[in-house]
């Protein structure tokens, strides 16, 4: 009887010490990717009309530190708003990353050497 009264009290202390997958406080990818668009969204309203109106900034918080990838845009944009945006996408990428234990191949990524202005939108020349 004590050997199944042990088992019960250790099912429900392992129990007890799961961690809850529905954290609603939690960063989910749905949230990334639709803050990512929105800041998409944000710099596609703006145009360029030549290379020279080209910039880059850098985007994501891969899990060794560094950007993920750089975004181009256009010098119209109104560089604040678009810097508060990708620093709330950076905080919250960089707290999925905690909070999943990501890993990445710590590669860095290196910004764009050229960029062009095609059909009015800034994009990376590789």
């Amino acid at each position: 009887m004590k050997t199944k009264l042990l088992l019960v009290a250790c099912s429900f202390l392992f129990l007890s010490m799961q961690c809850d997958d529905d954290n609603d406080s939690g960063i989910t990818p749905e949230m990334l990717n639709n803050k990512k668009q929105e800041i998409i969204s944000y710099i596609n309203s703006f145009n360029c009309s030549e290379s020279s109106n080209c910039n880059y900034i850098a985007f994501g918080a891969k899990p060794c530190g560094g950007p993920r990838e750089f975004l181009t845009f256009p010098s119209s944009v109104d560089l604040p708003t678009l810097q508060t945006m990708v620093d709330e996408y950076f905080e919250m990428d960089n707290a999925y990353n905690i909070q999943t234990g990501a890993v990445s191949d710590c590669a860095i990524v290196n910004p764009p050497s050229t960029m062009d202005c095609v059909n009015g939108n800034c994009i990376i020349i590789n």
